[in-house]
């Protein structure tokens, strides 16, 4: 199934940080990545999020609006917006 692709709009990247806002439209997704970083996620909407994992699990996650997790480098996803309205987060990755 083809999908369209999230935006990445990158707003900080320096020998510290690494600062990148999402957009997604409906159904849009990131695509199959791995995260070489330790990183900070901010919801700037509420994202209905469907996780693809590599285990062949799917799952889906309600991150409310202004709601801030972190996660280890190494992670391997793939991030849907499962919802019907369009859905931003910031992440911030940890150099």
């Amino acid at each position: 199934m083809s999908r369209p692709q999230a935006t990445a709009s990158q707003l900080i990247d320096d020998d510290r940080v690494r600062v990148t806002r999402f957009d997604f439209a409906p159904g849009a997704e990131t695509g199959w990545h791995r995260h070489s970083m330790d990183y900070v996620i901010t919801a700037l909407t509420e994202c209905q999020m469907t996780l693809e994992e590599p285990d062949g699990e799917t799952r889906t996650v309600l991150v409310p609006a202004g709601t801030v997790y972190r996660r280890d480098e190494g992670v391997e996803h793939n991030v849907i917006n499962g919802g019907d309205i369009p859905m931003s987060f910031v992440e911030i990755e940890l150099k």
